[in-house]
């Protein structure tokens, strides 16, 4: 293993303790029969995991780091889950599917990379009449982000924001510890020390503006 997928493969542990906000934003969802989704910048798959098992469809996870994709893929065959869980290396500007291929779009914190408003308008076309896009992104400014939600021709099922008194308790204080954890295990690695230090610059980040971190589940449907 990589120092990367290293400390990826330990986040795992942490990253689970979210998922209750996809399992929220997916009951916001109507009941769906065994929808085909697709989980936009997955990287390790942990709610891309979730999101199969919530289903009982077809889930396709992608993204662009390899080790990460390996490590979903590991996942799916532990799981047994290969006939319905597929992971894909291809960039968020390539995303060369036919169109109207998904039931629902799934996007926990990569539709930044695009833009929201530009998300929003060029992933409309995979989606099936009807179907359903679902996106965590950083809280900027909500009103303006629903305008767009309304402009780009989606309807609002629903959203809900993650503050950073949540940020701070459930993900980077368990992870400046884990990051101690693996700091004395690896001590020796070079790899994975570097791993860690830009991990800790992140913590550190959000400890000097915690406000920035605060973001916000829309879930939307097409109108």
């Amino acid at each position: 293993m990589t120092g990367e997928t290293v400390v990826e493969a330990e986040k795992d542990l942490i990253r689970k303790r979210l998922l209750k906000y996809t399992r929220r934003a997916f009951r916001m969802l109507p009941e769906l029969d065994k929808p085909r989704i697709l989980d936009i910048g997955c990287g390790s798959g942990v709610p891309t995991m979730e999101l199969a098992r919530l289903s009982k469809g077809q889930v396709t996870g992608l993204d662009i780091k390899q080790p990460l994709l390996d490590m979903l893929t590991g996942k799916i065959e532990k799981a047994g889950l290969s006939d319905r869980v597929q992971a894909i290396n291809r960039s968020i500007f390539d995303m060369d599917f036919a169109d109207e291929s998904f039931d629902v779009l799934w996007s926990e914190g990569s539709i930044f990379v695009v833009g929201f408003e530009k998300g929003l308008q060029e992933w409309r076309r995979l989606l099936k009449p009807g179907g359903f896009l679902v996106v965590h992104d950083e809280e900027g400014n909500i009103p303006e982000k629903l305008g767009q939600v309304s402009s780009c021709g989606y309807g609002l099922l629903g959203y809900f924001v993650l503050d950073e008194e949540k940020w701070r308790r459930e993900y980077y204080a368990p992870l400046e510890e884990l990051i101690h954890k693996i700091r004395t295990k690896h001590a020796d690695n070079r790899r994975v020390i570097a791993a860690l230090d830009a991990e800790q610059r992140e913590v550190e980040m959000v400890k000097r503006n915690p406000e920035r971190y605060r973001s916000v589940f829309f879930v939307m449907k097409m109108a």
